[in-house]
């Protein structure tokens, strides 16, 4: 039986390609509109692709993408097993920082991905990341039950070593949360969670991941 699913996203990957709503759609080489399990439990959401993700069509596959694939081996996770997007799904001239009309052209394919995927934990990897679930004090809609849970970008680490236990640490803490995520997210769609609602509260108030101030810190 097909996966309607996995379909909609390779559907929605062809919209990708095919746009030119920003200047951005006619610069680069490759769209990368993401990859991984369409039935992921864990959505990594980073800025904008960089040079390698821009060449290869796929995102985090340069030296950052390496340092996350070894975070997700410490909690036993393998690529396929989560699904990794970005924000904007172009590369930007010179990796600079995507523009607002630039990040507002893809808004709705990321919206429309976060529909279909419905995952438990959404991770945005950096502040950058982070702005677009929660800009300027404001919440984005997330899926239903969707726990947010907001990661340094690896990338970080690769600049500042000293960082690199802590990218550990919070990636460990994500794992920890998972459970009392899933929970909350069968309650929130009726289904028969795995803990009380006061108890899932009281564990996402544990192990959530603290917002931070800036990766150069």
């Amino acid at each position: 039986m097909p996966d309607e699913r996995a379909a909609a996203l390779a559907a929605l990957a062809v919209e990708i390609e095919a746009c030119r709503a920003c200047p951005l759609g006619s610069q680069r080489t490759q769209s990368v509109p993401g990859e991984g399990s369409p039935h992921a439990e864990l959505l990594l959401v980073g800025e904008a692709p960089g040079a390698h993700e821009d060449a290869a069509g796929r995102p985090f596959v340069g030296a950052a993408g390496k340092l996350l694939d070894l975070l997700l081996n410490l909690i036993g996770l393998q690529r396929p097993q989560v699904y990794v997007l970005n924000v904007v799904k172009c590369r930007p001239p010179e990796n600079r920082d995507p523009e607002p009309t630039e990040i507002a052209a893809c808004s709705g394919f990321l919206e429309r991905q976060l529909a279909l995927l419905q995952p438990v934990i959404i991770a945005p990897l950096g502040r950058h990341a982070l702005r677009a679930f929660a800009p300027e004090g404001e919440t984005r809609q997330t899926p239903v039950g969707t726990t947010l849970f907001p990661l340094y970008h690896p990338a970080a680490a690769l600049h500042n070593g000293a960082l690199r236990p802590t990218l550990e640490r919070d990636m460990g803490a994500l794992s920890r949360a998972l459970p009392a995520a899933r929970s909350a997210w069968r309650v929130a769609r009726g289904g028969a969670g795995e803990a009380s609602l006061s108890e899932i509260e009281a564990a996402a108030e544990r192990d959530q991941l603290r917002l931070f101030e800036s990766e150069a810190q």
